[in-house]
């Protein structure tokens, strides 16, 4: 083989190689954290709001995931145990994202039906008139 057409067939591997990482690539899912991203982040004020105010609390919310018994328990105090909603956020995959409507008093949710991995545990509630968000993230075996 001479030079030329050694130049040649490492031209043609390289496109070859070039033209199969496009086509992975192509085929590769790309997710917004959510389909109303931009209106959502628009309204980040009221986010940070509710932040601000659960770092105020006296006794802020604790999420504990108990990998035994498989559900997330939730410590909160008599004041703050009014209903909410719990949303379990998976980062690599918005299709398993879940959410659970808290009924006042209760403590436990179940995980068994999640998938294993890492999550984010999000939890909005009512109180007095005021929203109030404590997030904290879980790694299901």
């Amino acid at each position: 083989m001479n030079w030329g057409k050694a130049i040649i067939l490492v031209y043609i591997l390289f496109a070859g190689f070039i033209g199969t990482l496009v086509y992975l690539m192509c085929r590769q899912r790309v997710d917004l954290v959510r389909d109303d991203y931009y209106q959502t982040e628009i309204a980040f004020q009221q986010q940070i709001d509710r932040v601000a105010r659960t770092a105020k609390l006296a006794e802020s919310p604790t999420i504990r995931f108990d990998a035994t018994r498989q559900v997330i328990e939730l410590m909160r105090s008599e004041a703050g145990s009014t209903g909410g909603k719990l949303t379990f956020y998976r980062p690599s995959d918005r299709r398993q994202d879940r959410s659970v409507a808290l009924q006042p008093g209760q403590t436990t949710i179940s995980t068994a039906k999640l998938a294993s991995g890492f999550w984010r545990v999000q939890l909005n509630w009512l109180e007095n008139g005021q929203e109030y968000y404590s997030e904290q993230t879980v790694t299901i075996p």
